[in-house]
């Protein structure tokens, strides 16, 4: 077997970080602390590779010397740690208005998983996408003014629709709250009747010159929040394909948020 050095392309503060945070888990629920198969800091990095690498779970038990079984354990439970320290959607919207942004956008966007053969009541894939033709988790991403993400849904599954989504997770509610403190939100056409406060460009064709120039500004303010998923999955290529189940997307976009935050506070 062949060995070499490798970098890992995260800053050192934020390996601190997740150490901190998994060291101070391990104060908390763990009887026998020194009992574990490895230290924080190899805990730490196993996760932020796999994050930002999508590293398979065999490697990186090979390369911290566990066992598979122990590799998988420790990664549901960094994701799990990371995640906790996700922002609230309510904190989120009020600092914003706090800010004085001028609106918020709100995108929905499929984090590619592994097959999964779970069917609905009526028979068809509930995880399939027929608009990405793909297995995967539906999450929607809020972003500021400038396209930088700054909350992260819990995950519905592929074939849910975003304004469902967005409608199931109580998130038009508290955009409904923030709209009337003065802070609208960005949308595309895929949240038509989302409701008063949520805009979206006007379907149809041969649309009046007033209502197509409207169609043309909402979609020039809201076009930097396409950055913001490409942003997410670029940085971490984990969320260009999870293998893991499917109900865990939401956790692991919301700790990639958290670790995208610690690298880049703004664009």
């Amino acid at each position: 077997m062949i060995t070499y050095r490798a970098t890992l392309d995260v800053p050192e503060h934020t390996l601190a970080f997740v150490a901190r945070i998994l060291a101070a888990h391990r104060r908390r629920t763990d009887r026998r602390p020194w009992q574990r198969a490895a230290t924080v800091y190899v805990q730490a990095v196993m996760v932020l590779r796999w994050f930002r690498d999508g590293t398979a779970v065999a490697a990186l038990a090979r390369d911290a010397r566990i066992s598979q079984a122990t590799a998988y354990r420790y990664l549901h439970e960094g994701i799990d740690v990371i995640a906790a320290h996700a922002p609230d959607l309510h904190d989120v919207l009020e600092r914003g208005i706090e800010s004085g942004w001028e609106h918020v956008c709100l995108d929905g966007t499929l984090i590619a998983s592994t097959r999964c053969r779970e069917r609905s009541e009526s028979g068809h894939d509930v995880w399939y996408s027929g608009k990405h033709r793909r297995h995967g988790g539906n999450v929607q991403v809020l972003t500021d003014p400038t396209g930088y993400p700054v909350w992260i849904s819990d995950v519905a599954p592929g074939s849910v629709h975003d304004i469902t989504a967005a409608r199931r997770g109580g998130i038009l509610g508290a955009l409904y709250h923030a709209a009337a403190g003065g802070m609208p939100t960005l949308a595309d056409k895929g949240y038509t009747g989302a409701g008063i406060g949520v805009h979206v460009p006007t379907k149809g064709h041969d649309l009046d010159t007033g209502t197509r120039c409207r169609n043309t500004l909402l979609s020039a303010m809201r076009a930097p929040a396409e950055r913001a998923n490409a942003l997410l999955k670029t940085r971490w290529k984990a969320l260009q394909r999870v293998s893991l189940c499917p109900w865990r997307i939401g956790a692991i976009a919301a700790a990639a948020l958290v670790l995208l935050h610690l690298q880049a506070p703004a664009w």
